[in-house]
């Protein structure tokens, strides 16, 4: 196996070699696993744009459309257009609609496409002129574009519904009025503040269990218009407590990095279904457990994805909203993109010592597809920061 002169926190630089046998690609279909499973997906930049990045995104839409066939190819479905695909950090709406169109129409060429779109209100700028009847119809423009395409919605959070809501009673008309006009059950999504701190008191109280309480209300009364709630609140006992409480018919999909293997394996009380940007970064890790626990191997399930779990930890330390950083470095030293750049310039926002333990971790996870190849990438990332090879 290959060795690399990797730093260390205290400033030393050391050799390492990797350990790791990677985790196979294995096609799979949804239908081998016992759990729904999204990944939630990144985009690719095009660096060789003339453009300036932090003013206006250039996306490689090749790669970034061949990217899903692969999340299609291992069973996984999409969740387009969420926050890992830098929604609120870098990607506008204005690139969201063309991604959602793009996306679709690769989902047409394949019957085995699962596939869902962000829909929220992020073309509105949260401010104290917003008014709740501004939040109603900036929903249902970002709703109806998604229906319009033909896709299934996820209903993200609103940074202008946060700023500007004055009660639980204002999430409960937005959500109401919203969920009463889908035409088909949607994805709600609860993105706590860990992800973007603008939503800090989302359902109206900066208490999670208070705000939970809401939430549920919101879903109990519109059950028959809600397939299932996503929420990433980075914990396991609030997302066992909602799911016990959630209306038979409605899912819970997991948007925990920090635990999302005993929640999908769940208990003897109900599981999680799964919807993860980590999935975009382990996808062939993800795939191969949820294979195994559809085969009923609960040892082998946990054999792949729990060394998963250190990994999608680091990537996802605080400041939480910049683990897309973690993802697209992953996406590069797998070969699955030729560069490490960000739309919006984003592959700044994580330090060479965190991209060195994130490559330490991902050999442990076994989800470096090619070590050769990723140990070559890692080197020329260290290089160009100044450590020597």
């Amino acid at each position: 196996m290959p060795t690399i002169n990797l730093p260390n926190p205290d400033r030393s630089i050391t050799p390492y070699t990797l350990s790791g046998d990677p985790i196979p690609f294995v096609k799979f279909k949804a239908t081998d696993f016992p759990r729904i499973a999204y990944s939630a997906a990144h985009v690719v930049a095009d660096p060789l744009a003339i453009h300036d990045p932090w003013l206006s995104p250039a996306i490689d839409w090749d790669t970034t459309l061949k990217f899903r066939h692969r999340m299609w190819d291992l069973g996984l479905g999409v969740a387009e257009a969420m926050d890992t695909a830098q929604r609120g950090m870098g990607l506008t709406w204005t690139e969201a609609q063309e991604l959602i169109r793009r996306s679709q129409a690769e989902a047409r060429t394949r019957d085995d496409a699962l596939i869902a779109y962000g829909a929220g209100t992020d073309h509105l700028a949260p401010g104290p002129d917003v008014t709740i009847d501004d939040i109603l119809r900036a929903y249902d423009e970002q709703v109806g574009f998604v229906e319009a395409q033909g896709g299934r919605v996820i209903l993200m959070a609103s940074r202008a519904l946060a700023a500007s809501a004055k009660s639980p009673d204002d999430y409960a008309r937005v959500y109401g009025h919203v969920l009463s006009q889908v035409k088909q059950p949607v994805i709600m999504h609860w993105l706590g503040e860990m992800f973007d701190p603008a939503l800090q008191g989302y359902w109206g109280d900066i208490d999670h269990d208070k705000a939970m309480d809401t939430c549920l209300d919101v879903i109990a009364a519109n059950a028959d218009k809600v397939d299932g709630i996503k929420i990433s609140l980075l914990s396991a006992e609030k997302e066992i407590a909602m799911r016990r409480r959630l209306p038979a018919n409605v899912k819970m999909y997991t948007g925990d990095d920090f635990n999302y293997a005993e929640l999908i394996a769940g208990d003897d009380q109900g599981y999680s279904h799964a919807l993860l940007g980590i999935f975009d970064a382990i996808a062939p890790a993800a795939s191969a457990g949820l294979a195994a626990l559809g085969e009923g191997n609960t040892q082998k399930f946990f054999d792949i994805l729990e060394p998963t779990v250190p990994l999608s930890r680091h990537i996802f330390a605080a400041p939480t909203r910049f683990y897309k950083t973690g993802v697209v470095f992953l996406a590069y030293l797998n070969g699955l993109q030729d560069h490490f750049q960000m739309i919006g310039g984003q592959q700044s926002t994580r330090s060479v010592q965190h991209l060195s333990e994130l490559f330490r971790l991902a050999d442990k996870a076994r989800v470096l597809a090619d070590p050769e190849l990723a140990t070559a990438r890692m080197k020329a990332v260290l290089q160009v920061n100044g450590v020597p090879a």
